[in-house]
């Protein structure tokens, strides 16, 4: 059964690099290919700009409230037996959808399989079985729970604030839970611990982060994966654009000399393009994802929460993990375990 979706952009696929050899010699690169899908769920066609280089985003607000001692982890709300029957989740049920703003570009986490013209991946599972929390079956005539889901294809910067206005009920998109962000969204308990890592050309002789110095690395604006290249690697160029498929089609056309952001997304990039390699580097920074929930919907979170945790005893997370992300990561996937405390 396929699963109706919205998309307000689609992903251009990726450019294979050009190899450079010693001769100074380079191939010439296919043009991307850009799909233009029509939107639909009240949202008009979106062109897909051309990437351009841009000043990194403004550093959200400092604080370590209500953090853990050592300001990177944030604690979520415990599970409530009612979380199916408040006022939020009966609101989304009444509505007949649940909207989710996911990726469309981000390979193993969230992309368009174009054969089933169906966006697919580890965050994309995890939007799918909140639905089915959300929209439980009830005898024969019930919908499946999938076709309850409005998948709205944003980009990084516009996570929070569609969030706040309510435009989309959750994030489902590779988003760090950090101590400022919660001051502006609330959270699910972490479901993925991903690490920061840069990707470069297998011919660059970049090999460590020293490495950088002096050289063009791109992620999407509105992420911490930019600030944190400036802090660990002041002596970087850094570069933004809006995505991270717009930051590779800049590596590709050699307007950027590499792409940092979660060793996730990098898989992915690095899986389409043999002249790209992630650097063998410790992670630059943790990145615990989470799910992005407007922050007054507290019932909700909890709803979401239980469900992370019927996926940890059924199964369902780790048989995601092993479906996309353990063939290119190559490591044992471990759910995290919960944290509680709000």
């Amino acid at each position: 059964m396929t699963h109706p979706t919205t998309f307000l952009v689609s992903p251009a696929p990726l450019r294979r690099r050009t190899p450079r050899g010693s001769r100074g010699r380079r191939l010439a690169v296919a043009a991307a290919a850009i799909v233009l899908l029509a939107g639909c769920g009240g949202y008009d066609d979106t062109t897909v700009p051309e990437a351009q280089p841009a000043s990194p985003a403004p550093a959200a607000p400092n604080t370590l409230e209500p953090c853990d001692n050592d300001g990177t982890e944030v604690r979520s709300y415990e599970p409530d037996a009612d979380e199916t029957d408040n006022d939020e989740v009966v609101a989304i049920r009444e509505r007949g959808k649940l909207v989710a703003g996911v990726a469309a570009d981000t390979l193993l986490l969230g992309a368009r399989n174009q054969a089933e013209n169906q966006i697919q991946g580890f965050d994309i599972d995890m939007v799918y079985a909140i639905a089915d929390a959300i929209f439980p079956e009830e005898g024969r005539e019930a919908l499946d729970a999938r076709n309850r889901v409005d998948l709205k294809v944003i980009t990084a910067a516009q996570r929070i604030p569609l969030l706040q206005d309510g435009t989309i009920d959750i994030v489902a998109r590779n988003m760090t839970v950090n101590c400022s962000r919660w001051q502006q969204i609330a959270f699910s308990e972490i479901y993925y611990n991903a690490g920061q890592k840069v990707l470069v050309g297998v011919d660059s002789g970049i090999s460590t982060i020293a490495d950088l110095a002096g050289k063009r690395i791109c992620a999407p604006a509105g992420t911490t994966s930019i600030e944190n290249i400036q802090v660990l690697a002041p002596e970087a160029i850094p570069v933004t654009s809006t995505d991270n498929s717009a930051c590779m089609v800049l590596f590709q056309n050699g307007d950027a000399d590499g792409v940092s952001t979660d060793d996730t997304v990098l898989a992915g990039l690095a899986a389409q393009d043999p002249y790209a390699t992630v650097l063998k580097t410790d992670f630059l920074t943790k990145e615990p994802y989470g799910i992005g929930v407007n922050q007054d919907n507290v019932g909700l979170v909890q709803l979401i929460n239980r469900v992370l945790e019927d996926m940890r005893r059924d199964g369902r997370w780790k048989a995601s993990y092993d479906r996309w992300l353990e063939p290119e990561l190559q490591v044992e996937g471990k759910q995290p375990p919960p944290r509680y405390g709000r």
